[in-house]
C-alpha cells in the first residue's frame, strides 16, 4: 500500500487541487492507499515517524517541495526499510531536478505506480551544537543559506507561485543578500586531514544532489548514490564578479572560474569567524559558527525515472 503524505500548502495553496486532482486517478486504477495532510511545519516528521515506528517497510509518497522532502526524511526511523517516491509540488523542486524526475504531477504519479527504474541514495546529515538533521539535497552556510532564510519569510514567493514563476524567487533574494552581505573567514577541513583556510568567504555548501536553491548548478559532478559529498566555495571574488557569474551557475559554467572551489568528501568540518546562516534543504538552521556534514551509513531506495 502506499502512503502519501501531503502538504496540502505546497504552491501557495495549489496542494491540495492536486492532491484532488491525483486522488482521482487512485480510484479510478483502484490503487491501495492512504493519505496523511501536513498541518503545520515539521508535521510531516512527526508523521513519518509514527509511521515508520513499527520497523516494517514501507513506501512512502511526498507531495510537496524540498521542505517537505527534507522533512519526511528526517522522520524516517530506517532508511533502508523505506521506498520514497515523490510529486514535486513545491517552487524550486531542486530535488526532483537532481534526482531526474518528472515535474508533471501525472506523469510523476504514473512513474510511481509503474516503476522501472530505483536509485538508492545517499542521505547527508548536518551536525550543529548538539543537535543533527538529515538533508537529501545540500547543506550551506553562509549565503546560500542566508537567501533560503530570506525566501521563507518574502511575500514575494506566493506572489511568483501563484505566477508559476516561483523560482524567481530564489534569483531575486539572491541578488539583494549577495549586496548586502559581508564575506568572512572560514576554516575548512574534509575527511579530517585536509585542511584549508579561506578569506573573503560567502558561503560554503555541500551537496549531495547537482541542484540549489531552484536549480543553480553549484556541484555538476555531484552524485547522491557515490557515497561522498561535493562541495563548493566561493571565496576571494569581488561582488560585481559574484553577480556576473550567478548565471552561469544555472549551467554549472561558474566552476571554471578562479575562487570557485570545488572538491568531494565523506565529512566536512567548517568553522567561520562569526556566526552565519545555516540550511538544510533550504530549511532554516539558527545561526552557528561551526558544522558538519557526512553521509547516513544507510541508503534510501527512491523510485527514479527511467
Amino acid at each position: 500500500m502506499y502512503t502519501f503524505i501531503a502538504n496540502p500548502n505546497a504552491r501557495s495553496g495549489l496542494g491540495l487541487k492536486l492532491w484532488k486532482e491525483i486522488e482521482t486517478i487512485l480510484l479510478e486504477k483502484n490503487v491501495q492507499y492512504q493519505v496523511l495532510f501536513t498541518k503545520h511545519q515539521h508535521h510531516a516528521t512527526t508523521l513519518t515517524r509514527e509511521l515508520t515506528s513499527d520497523l516494517r517497510h514501507h513506501t512512502i509518497i511526498v507531495l510537496g517541495g524540498d521542505g517537505t522532502i527534507n522533512e519526511v526524511i528526517n522522520g524516517i526511523t530506517r532508511l533502508d526499510q523505506v521506498t520514497l517516491g515523490y510529486i514535486p509540488l513545491g517552487s524550486s523542486n531542486d530535488f526532483a531536478r537532481g534526482i531526474g524526475l518528472p515535474t508533471d504531477p501525472e506523469q510523476a504519479l504514473n512513474n510511481i505506480l509503474t516503476p522501472s527504474h530505483y536509485a538508492y541514495m545517499n542521505v547527508g546529515v548536518l551536525h550543529y551544537e548538539d543537535k543533527s538533521r538529515r538533508f537529501a539535497v545540500s547543506s550551506g552556510i553562509g549565503f546560500d543559506a542566508d537567501v533560503c532564510h530570506q525566501v521563507m519569510v518574502t511575500p514575494l514567493k506566493s506572489f511568483l507561485n501563484r505566477l508559476k514563476l516561483g523560482k524567481l524567487t530564489y534569483t531575486g533574494v539572491a541578488l539583494h543578500r549577495l549586496l548586502t552581505m559581508k564575506p568572512v573567514k572560514m576554516t575548512v577541513t574534509l575527511d579530517d586531514n585536509r585542511q584549508t583556510e579561506y578569506k573573503n568567504v560567502y558561503f560554503t555548501a555541500a551537496m549531495n544532489l547537482r541542484f540549489e536553491g531552484g536549480g543553480f548548478d553549484f556541484c555538476p559532478k555531484a552524485d547522491c548514490t557515490d557515497g561522498r559529498l561535493d562541495i563548493i566555495v566561493i571565496a576571494d571574488i569581488p561582488k560585481l564578479k559574484v553577480l556576473a557569474l550567478l548565471p552561469t551557475a544555472f549551467k554549472g559554467w561558474h566552476v571554471n572560474f578562479k575562487g570557485i572551489h570545488i572538491s568531494s568528501c565523506k565529512k566536512i568540518d567548517i568553522i567561520c569567524e562569526k556566526a552565519l546562516p545555516v540550511h538544510a534543504d533550504g530549511e532554516p538552521v539558527f545561526r552557528q559558527t561551526k558544522i558538519s556534514a557526512c553521509l547516513e551509513p544507510e541508503k534510501l531506495r527512491i523510485i527514479s525515472a527511467p
